[in-house]
């Protein structure tokens, strides 16, 4: 038995210089440069690397946990070690999540090639496995883990030790009987495809099967008008279960015979419901499809705070990979701290603490060359500017020099705008948000440098005198002022930075290029004080939130709060995992994950939206989501001691307005982990589908201590697709746990007036 990638590695002459092994230097730092084994697995898939000095100590990572291979120089670490390693000897192993880098040192230019190819193969060659091809992998890589003996056969003592690896408290006279069953050479032992029997034994879907009987007549199939039926009463399609049902038999269906006679047999059945497009989030949702030729202050837009920190805000590491991996999620608004630096030359970092520092210009490079790869429209490069004058005009250089013609440095029809332009209009340019000497209307009769208060953040922030307690002669004496370079201030175009006086104030000054930025603490007190004025403002304007200044271990608020009143650019520490950072990740996760995402109607106009009365804006109705939480298929472990299995339970959280926040969750299941069953319903009535985001958790229930975290998913509300559906989990980092899912039975209903 071998697995895909092992049978892919036999025919290539790179990977098998590979398996042979070279010693690499792993480099961490300037300083630190230590030669490694490394070597790729007999599975093809693992790569292995120990000290010689380490014993039978060893680590190992999966090549499909390999996000990229970069070569050369492409780390700040490698750029460090440049004099003493040419390019051709480097590169940089970029993994999913929130992983760190590995940078790599080979010893000559050819041998380092032979790891780049061979790499880059296998991340591509995983990438296009089909569903069983990864299944026959994930299997593969269990009877690895439980052939202790490594004779390629297992006995009924490692099929236990494999069940409990594989998180099943499953019966020793039951585990018994399924391993029997599939020892059809009575040997005692399992090979090859009698492991794959017992695999398949243990993985029957009792739960997929009590499905298809409830649709099929004689039990064994399908027919084409039973298939219909099943998308037309469960699934919701309507019209179009006719044709889709005849296209999910020609997709899924494995038997030709049954395709032959238009019918889908349990196998294709289950097939499709493990597929892409019967999972609970709407592929149709997922691409890109939302109208993009409306205001910017129309959309909810993805936006990191203190972008360039990898860690806590006082110590934290300062990196370009941050902005890197900020841009790769589909941030479009990035945040860029600035100050004075040697050699007249302006860094980044975290100003009065001791976190490092990097050039700006190194940012700015970054910016140019990530800021459209995952997303064409534009990016909104929000500069905290401490600079002197004098590097005030290098930064407008740098930034005029790199950006070139991506950045915008006028309005697009010369014209002072009655409205901000679109995203569609705005595709592949940076818009500057700093101070701005003046306005559009009068910038050219202006003079080369103005003197204004404080930072965005510092004029919010409640350690630092708040503008708004400052009479007009405190401000002109305020020893925070700073002057702004003309230069700088000319790139400025419809994101100027301005103090926020209150909402009437705007309502009758302000242009619709101003925007303001607001502390979390500040910007919830308007939320729930005036929150109707506030969508009112956002619909005109755009605002921006940030973390409070205590945030100091770069923890995030909730960003539900504040989108539930319009705000745009709620901006979150992007490198801290949990609850927050998964909102934001299920709210983009939709219209092609391109950072921008359309608000609903009745934000964007002038109807009186307050998000604490929502029933009584126009169009109102409240909706009722039920949720039957069927299964639970593979599930992650929490602690890998052998012996170890979970006890785990469903958790089903609503976020939107005050109205629809609600937590539900089933019981837990005792040692099973592979094959949960709970079929409980959890109910609920949301008001505000179009802002609600639905957030799935499982946890291992523990009765002396806090849960485990396992795995999540959140979905957009609007974006579920009802019916019975397979919800693939992430892990706490936001990256898939192969195989590892949960399946539903959702129905959305209008709630009657009778309710």
């Amino acid at each position: 038995m071998e697995s895909p990638q092992s049978l892919f590695a036999h025919g290539d002459e790179d990977l098998q210089v590979m398996k042979a092994g070279a010693m690499l230097r792993k480099v961490k730092s300037r300083s630190w440069k230590k030669q490694r084994h490394f070597r790729l697995q007999e599975d093809g898939q693992t790569i292995w690397y120990k000290s010689r000095w380490a014993g039978t100590g060893h680590s190992t990572f999966s090549v499909a946990d390999v996000d990229v291979v970069r070569e050369g120089h492409q780390s700040e670490i490698l750029l460090s070690i440049a004099d003493e390693f040419p390019a051709d000897l480097c590169f940089t192993l970029v993994f999913r999540g929130r992983r760190s880098n590995l940078d790599l040192v080979a010893e000559s230019p050819s041998e380092a090639q032979v790891w780049i190819r061979g790499i880059r193969k296998l991340i591509q060659n995983t990438e296009s496995m089909n569903d069983k091809e990864r299944l026959d992998q994930w299997i593969w890589d269990w009877f690895q883990k439980a052939d202790k003996n490594k004779d390629g056969r297992m006995n009924f003592k490692e099929v236990r030790t494999l069940l409990k690896m594989m998180n099943v408290g499953m019966n020793e006279e039951y585990a018994l009987r399924l391993f029997t069953m599939a020892d059809k050479s009575e040997s005692g032992c399992l090979e090859n495809e009698e492991f794959v029997q017992f695999y398949k034994m243990l993985t029957e879907r009792e739960d997929v099967w009590r499905v298809f009987q409830d649709y099929s007549r004689d039990g064994q199939i399908l027919t084409l008008a039973e298939l219909e039926d099943f998308l037309k009463q469960e699934q919701q399609e309507g019209e179009r279960s006719l044709v889709h049902a005849q296209e999910l038999i020609d997709r899924y269906e494995p038997s030709e015979n049954a395709k032959k006679h238009g019918a889908m047999s349990i196998d294709g059945f289950q097939m499709y419901l493990v597929s892409p497009e019967s999972a609970i989030l709407d592929p149709q949702l997922l691409a890109l499809h939302q109208d993009m030729s409306q205001p910017l202050s129309h959309y909810f837009i993805c936006s990191s705070h203190n972008t360039y920190l990898m860690d806590d805000q006082l110590r934290g590491q300062s990196s370009q990979e941050a902005y890197i991996q900020a841009l790769k999620r589909g941030c479009r608004c990035v945040e860029v701290d600035c100050w004075d630096g040697p050699n007249g030359e302006p860094v980044v970092y975290h100003g009065h603490t001791l976190t490092s520092k990097i050039l700006f210009r190194d940012v700015i490079t970054t910016l140019a060359e990530y800021a459209f790869k995952v997303s064409e429209f534009p990016v909104i490069l929000s500069l905290e500017n401490h600079c002197s004058m004098e590097q005030q005009r290098v930064m407008a250089q740098l930034l005029d020099t790199i950006l070139g013609d991506t950045l915008l440095r006028a309005p697009l029809d010369t014209l002072v705008p009655q409205e901000l332009p679109s995203p569609q209009d705005l595709k592949g340019k940076v818009l500057l948000k700093a101070k701005k000497i003046g306005g559009l209307e009068e910038s050219e009769m202006l003079t080369d440098e103005v003197t204004d208060e404080i930072s965005d953040e510092e004029e919010a922030d409640p350690k630092s005198p708040s503008a708004e307690n400052l009479s007009a002669e405190d401000l002109r004496l305020n020893d925070k002022k700073s002057k702004f370079s003309r230069e700088l201030s000319d790139l400025v175009v419809y994101c100027k930075s301005v103090h926020f006086h209150s909402f009437e104030y705007s309502r009758l000054h302000s242009k619709c290029y101003e925007m303001s930025s607001f502390s979390e603490s500040k910007a919830r007190k308007l939320a729930k004080e005036t929150g109707a004025e506030f969508v009112r403002h956002n619909s005109r304007q755009l605002s921006r939130v940030y973390p409070s200044g205590m945030r100091t271990d770069s923890s995030n608020y909730n960003p539900q709060e504040l989108w539930n009143v319009g705000c745009q650019i709620v901006a979150l520490n992007f490198q801290t995992a949990g609850l927050e950072m998964d909102l934001n990740d299920g709210l983009f996760s939709q219209n092609g994950c391109c950072g921008y995402v359309l608000k609903p109607d009745f934000m964007r106009n002038d109807d009186s939206f307050d998000p604490e009365r929502p029933q009584d804006r126009n169009g109102y109705t409240s909706l009722r989501l039920s949720i039957q939480v069927i299964s639970g298929q593979q599930l992650p472990k929490v602690n890998q001691k052998e012996g170890s299995i979970v006890d785990p339970l469903v958790r089903v959280e609503i976020y939107g307005v005050f109205q629809d926040q609600a937590k539900q969750e089933t019981s837990y299941i005792d040692n099973n982990g592979f094959n949960p069953l709970w079929n409980e319903t959890l109910n609920f009535i949301v008001h505000v589908p179009e802002l609600a985001l639905v957030r799935f958790v499982v946890e291992d229930y523990d009765k002396a201590s806090r849960n485990d975290f396992m795995g999540q998913f959140t979905v957009p509300f609007t974006c579920i697709q009802p019916g019975y559906r397979h919800i693939h989990l992430l892990s706490k980092d936001g990256t898939a746990i192969p195989l590892s899912s949960l399946f539903v039975n959702i129905k959305i209903s209008e709630l009657t007036t009778e309710v």
